[in-house]
């Protein structure tokens, strides 16, 4: 598995998403075996939130790594409205819990809320100082955000970012770049409807004998400094992520997939799901 630099740490370019895992009790064998399936197959960064079915997600993911945690990079992530002085620490502290742990990897506000970047961040190397936590970064932030941010100690920012969605193209991408902070892409796949059933996607992964996931996966990988984080519960799905970060798109696959699927020539607003 190809890696890259994350919050001082090498971890690899495609990772384990958990959003909308610990919402079906019946589901839950299932998605600890998957997750634990994809840390064999070097997905060893996890990513889940205390938002995903209200901590049921992080538990899944405590189960998961048990007996595996120096194995894994783990991400998670504080409401807003958790992330004053006195909020974030008690739910770092719901969150230890929940995963079984006592430190977190890599500790994200899941988005802006009503509370100052300032006392958040100031919660956050707290957070640092004491060992709860090995970095922190943030989540669905556009430009203007991190510059209000102003921090050199953020690690990443999370945001929505596939083939239907590249308004970050045009200035967050390449402003993440410039100031050397790795871009974390959640729903790297879309939905995994209509995007993976799209005539191009498909005749490029006939052409490379792969699935139409994995092509949106490569695609996503072509970026230096990009991370993936798919959603996987099903075997099959789990080592077919694991085994895109080999493939390589070819000139004319990134120019049919410009063609179908067409760069921001101007501003947007930061797409968020």
């Amino acid at each position: 598995m190809r890696t890259l630099e994350l919050a001082g740490v090498n971890v690899p370019v495609i990772g384990q998403g958990t959003w909308h895992m610990g919402e079906d009790p019946s589901q839950h064998t299932k998605e600890v075996a998957a997750l634990r399936l994809g840390i064999e197959l070097g997905m060893t960064l996890i990513d889940t939130a205390e938002m995903y079915a209200e901590g049921g997600a992080e538990k899944v993911v405590g189960e998961a790594i048990k007996g595996m945690r120096d194995k894994v990079f783990l991400v998670s992530k504080v409401y807003p409205h958790n992330a004053s002085r006195k909020g974030i620490p008690q739910a770092c502290e719901r969150s230890l819990r929940r995963l079984n742990t006592d430190y977190i990897d890599l500790y994200l506000l899941h988005w802006r809320g009503q509370y100052p970047l300032e006392e958040t961040v100031d919660a956050f190397e707290r957070l640092r100082e004491e060992g709860k936590i090995g970095r922190w970064g943030v989540s669905n932030f556009d430009v203007d955000d991190l510059k209000e941010l102003a921090s050199p100690a953020c690690a990443t920012n999370q945001v929505l970012y596939n083939l239907e969605e590249r308004g970050i193209e045009f200035d967050l991408l390449p402003w993440c770049h410039q100031h050397h902070q790795p871009v974390m892409a959640y729903c790297p796949i879309g939905q995994g409807g209509q995007l993976l059933a799209h005539p191009v996607l498909k005749q490029i992964a006939a052409r490379h004998g792969v699935s139409t996931a994995q092509v949106a996966l490569a695609w996503i990988l072509r970026t230096p400094d990009v991370i993936a984080i798919p959603k996987a519960v099903r075997t099959e799905h789990v080592q077919l992520n694991a085994q895109a970060a080999q493939l390589r798109l070819e000139d004319e696959d990134l120019k049919a997939l410009d063609q179908a699927f067409h760069a921001p020539q101007r501003k947007q607003r930061l797409a968020m799901v």
